[in-house]
């Protein structure tokens, strides 16, 4: 039986959300940007760089515990994405930098004329990586149409992309902008009927849901672990036979080996330390909602089912009060009955003011927004909300009902204090 979800313990683990302005504690609605980082992952990284820090292969103590260290993160980051082996997995500086790499290696397989698509609701890391690798190899670029009226992906207009041309198509998991989710396993059986590759952007989905690389049947995938709570470390999971065989960019003396050879130079161990603790404290949190013996992977399943509908609580909270509010609107899914197709990530619009202006005044008084794009480029192109953008909130699983109380509280009073920054 899964207990109730322990926000006082939750929150008492961060230590960052103890900051105060104006003598009012911070409200962190900024986390699709980067979450805060409970005290243990924090913790985990100062143990690292004081204890063990050292290069990787050494025949002495500290290099044998940071290599047994290292060895445990790619495992534990399977468990995390629900892939078969650890050497699928590999660390790097982020999720961009990674997709580069990827994508530079995958272009040297595609010939003049190949086809690669994107989509218009991704981050533009998940649209221009792949946009330079085609240009790069002579091949043609197509670009997925949305539904603009609730910013979800026009599965139609995919269908019509896919030719025997298709060689990789890039979707995200989520969009970091308004949230949709997109049905990743049914986006795989079309890109694999026509023998393509899918890569999925998981970096706004991994704080959310879990992942499931197998269930979802994609070939690559890539998130970031300062999005779930940990350092500022990338993650690249590949199928292990594609890893094999696609022509990384690497130095000679560099193993063939997975992961070395898309590990490019010394990785930033005391950042992977950090990931392996918040996926730790993810499957401790799992355990303390569904029982202390769970393995791993069903402890994250256990988190994340807790995660999802105590986040679902609060977004519906969200989605009300902005419907009850004269002049503002949510871009993207604004049903609360449609809450299993998005995550708590709403963008809003409020008449006669800027978002930007909106965020800085939020900002005075201690809630911590977004205004602009987001670097969700593509959409808000789509949209026509361009150069202006949204007002970003965003909700993770160490907000509480209360602040969500506290923006409806000052919203009127920002809306009418940003109003002059109207463009």
């Amino acid at each position: 039986m899964t207990s109730a979800f322990p926000i006082d313990a939750v929150r008492a683990q961060y230590p960052g959300l103890q900051r105060e302005v104006a003598g009012r504690p911070a409200v962190f609605f900024d986390g699709p940007a980067g979450s805060q980082t409970p005290q243990r992952v924090a913790d985990a990284v100062r143990d690292y760089l004081l204890q063990r820090n050292a290069n990787h292969g050494g025949p002495f103590a500290t290099s044998q515990e940071s290599d047994a260290m290292l060895a445990e993160a790619h495992r534990a980051v399977a468990d995390l994405l629900g892939a078969a082996r650890a050497e699928e997995v590999a660390f790097g500086a982020n999720m961009t930098t990674l997709t580069f790499a990827l994508s530079r290696a995958l272009a040297r397989t595609w010939r003049a004329g190949d086809e690669v698509v994107v989509t218009r609701l991704d981050h533009d890391a998940n649209v221009s990586t792949w946009e330079r690798a085609a240009r790069d190899a002579g091949a043609v670029v197509r670009h997925v149409a949305i539904h603009a009226e609730d910013c979800t992906l026009d599965l139609d207009a995919l269908r019509a992309c896919l030719g025997q041309r298709t060689r990789l198509v890039a979707v995200g998991a989520a969009s970091n902008l308004v949230g949709s989710i997109n049905p990743i396993a049914e986006i795989a059986r079309l890109v694999h009927a026509v023998g393509a590759q899918l890569f999925v952007d998981a970096v706004h989905y991994a704080p959310h849901r879990l992942i499931d690389v197998i269930d979802w049947d994609c070939d690559f995938l890539a998130c970031s672990a300062y999005k779930f709570f940990g350092p500022h470390v990338g993650i690249l999971w590949g199928r292990v036979e594609l890893l094999a065989e696609l022509p990384a960019y690497k130095v000679r003396v560099a193993s063939e080996a997975l992961p070395d050879r898309w590990m490019t130079g010394t990785p930033c161990n005391e950042g992977i330390a950090g990931t392996l603790e918040a996926v730790a404290y993810l499957a401790d949190l799992g355990r303390s909602l569904a029982g202390p013996s769970l393995d791993r992977r069903d402890a994250l399943r256990a988190a994340f089912e807790g995660i999802e509908a105590y986040e679902g609580a609060l977004c519906r909270t969200l989605l009300d009060g902005i419907a009850a509010l004269p002049g503002a609107r949510v871009v993207g899914i604004a049903d609360p009955a449609r809450l299993s197709e998005r995550t708590p990530t709403l963008s809003i619009l409020a008449e006669h003011c800027s978002p930007l202006a909106l965020s800085e005044e939020l900002g005075k008084r201690g809630v911590f927004t977004w205004g602009g794009n987001s670097y969700a480029l593509p959409l808000t192109e789509a949209l026509g909300l361009e150069p202006d953008g949204v007002l970003r909130v965003g909700l993770l699983h160490y907000n509480t009902a209360e602040e969500v109380a506290r923006l409806f509280e000052l919203l009127p009073e920002c809306v009418a204090a940003a109003s002059g920054g109207v463009r």
